[in-house]
C-alpha cells in the first residue's frame, strides 16, 4: 500500500544533511512552508543552498534559516526588500554568497529540470551582467542567453490538502513555486493542512501529482498556515 504521510516534522525531514540543495516554494510569505524550516532549523543541518524566490522576510521561514547560519549560498530573485535585514546583514559580513536570477529565469530553469531539458535560451539578462561568461545565440532575429536547469536534493513546499498517495491542492496563491519545485527535487515534502481519505480529492482540482510527492506531513496549527 502507497502511504507517504511522515508521522511528524522530523521525520519527514530525517535525511536532509549538510550540504543539501533545497527548494522552498513561497512568493514572500505567500505559500511558505515555516513549520518545515522551523524544524530544518532545529535538526540543525548546515551549509545549505537554498534556492526560493527571495532571501526572506522579517524573523521567519527563510530569514530565521539565515539568520540561524545554515544557508551557505541562495538562489533566488528578490534578495533585498525592506525587511531582508538578515540577509543583508550575512551578505555584508560574507556569510553567504548570492547567485541572482531574473524571477522569470529562476522559473523556466527550475521548470526545465522538472522537464528534463538539457538548457534553455532566454532572452532575459542578455548583454548585462548576469549574462557573462555564459553561451549567447541570435535565433530569429533576437539575442538569447544559455540558461542551464535548476535542480535541488530536496524540495519544501506547502499545500492545502494531500491524500496518502501525495496528490497535492494548493490554496490560492500560495501555490505559485511549489508545483514545478516538485517537479525538479529529487525529494519532495509538502506540509499541508488536511490529509485527506484517497479518492476524496476531485482530479480536475489536484495540481501536482502524487508521483513528484515523496512525503506529505500535516501541519496542526491552522492558524499558522493560513496564507
Amino acid at each position: 500500500m502507497i502511504d507517504k504521510t511522515a508521522a511528524d516534522m522530523r521525520t519527514a525531514l530525517a535525511d536532509i544533511n549538510d550540504g543539501a540543495s533545497v527548494m522552498i516554494g513561497g512568493f514572500g510569505t505567500a505559500g511558505m512552508p515555516d513549520e518545515l524550516i522551523d524544524a530544518l532549523i532545529e535538526r540543525g543541518v548546515d551549509d545549505l543552498t537554498i534556492i526560493n524566490n527571495n532571501a526572506g522576510n522579517g524573523e521567519s521561514g527563510v530569514a530565521a534559516l539565515i539568520k540561524a547560519g545554515r544557508v551557505r549560498k541562495i538562489i533566488c530573485s528578490f534578495p533585498r526588500q525592506s525587511d531582508s535585514h538578515h540577509f543583508d546583514a550575512a551578505y555584508r559580513a560574507g556569510r553567504i554568497e548570492l547567485e541572482l536570477v531574473p524571477q522569470g529565469n529562476l522559473a523556466a530553469r527550475i521548470q526545465a529540470a522538472g522537464a528534463g531539458l538539457g538548457a534553455i535560451f532566454t532572452p532575459t539578462g542578455f548583454g548585462t551582467l548576469l549574462a557573462e561568461g555564459k553561451e549567447t545565440r541570435r535565433i530569429d532575429g533576437r539575442d538569447y542567453v544559455l540558461e542551464l536547469p535548476l535542480r535541488a536534493d530536496f524540495a519544501l513546499i506547502k499545500a492545502l490538502s494531500a491524500d496518502r498517495w501525495g496528490n497535492l491542492v494548493y490554496r490560492k496563491t500560495a501555490r505559485n513555486f511549489g508545483p514545478i519545485m516538485a517537479m525538479a527535487a529529487s525529494v519532495t515534502i509538502a506540509q499541508v493542512t488536511q490529509i485527506v481519505a484517497l479518492g476524496a480529492l476531485d482530479p480536475e482540482v489536484i495540481v501536482t501529482p502524487g508521483i513528484f510527492v515523496q512525503r506529505v506531513v500535516q501541519v496542526s496549527d491552522a492558524a499558522a498556515i493560513a496564507a
